[in-house]
């Protein structure tokens, strides 16, 4: 069965499948209403445009079955107000959510600089096709239809995302993790990508959808 795929702002999207909703990522720079309505919710590390813990609290009080998965950071932030209904997982794992089939891959965020720790970040790959990253150029072992695409961070150039879209090798690039990506510098980041990633490129607009 078919995925649909919504793109939120930045690392947010929401994938729906046969009448359930799966999150990924709903931080502060994503819609307040990003994980409002979904069945599961999947975290890839502690960042805040990547997990806003007042409005993750508010989807999970709105919707008492949903659950969340996630690493030990953000799960020890939240489990206890939600008990039985927050997962920890790590590379490896694999799991069913909310009728997805998902692997996670990866351990460590990207290094932003030498000087500062890095923390942890994990990827989930979604029913053996789509894979998100989190802010990490993690490379799973399995192949990939359609890869998530953080085109612009604090941590990566675009060299380094055009040779990770080389070597995951998907069908197609999504972009995701673009809110301070300016309207000024899109089409310079849709040209080398298009033409040196070896991969369809697409960028959708927030509340765009399409079908995988």
């Amino acid at each position: 069965m078919s995925l649909k795929l919504t793109k939120k702002s930045h690392a947010c999207v929401r994938l729906e499948k046969d009448g359930r909703t799966l999150v990924i990522d709903p931080g502060a720079f994503s819609e307040a209403d990003a994980a409002l309505g979904a069945d599961a919710v999947l975290v890839t590390h502690e960042h805040p445009d990547h997990f806003a813990e007042d409005r993750l609290r508010t989807a999970l009080e709105a919707n008492p079955a949903a659950e969340i998965w996630t690493l030990r950071s953000v799960a020890e932030k939240i489990s206890a107000a939600f008990p039985g209904r927050v997962h920890t997982v790590g590379h490896g794992d694999a799991f069913s959510a909310a009728g997805f089939d998902v692997q996670v891959h990866g351990e460590l965020h990207a290094v932003i600089h030498p000087d500062l720790p890095r923390i942890t970040n994990v990827g989930f790959l979604v029913d053996g096709s789509l894979f998100h990253p989190g802010d990490a150029l993690t490379v799973p072992d399995h192949s990939v239809d359609t890869l998530m695409l953080p085109v612009q961070a604090p941590w990566s150039k675009i060299s380094e995302v055009i040779e990770y879209v080389r070597e995951v090798r998907p069908r197609r690039a999504i972009d995701i993790h673009d809110a301070l990506l300016t309207d000024l510098a899109r089409p310079i980041y849709d040209t080398h990508l298009g033409n040196l990633g070896g991969a369809d490129h697409a960028r959708l607009t927030p509340g765009d959808s399409t079908e995988l």
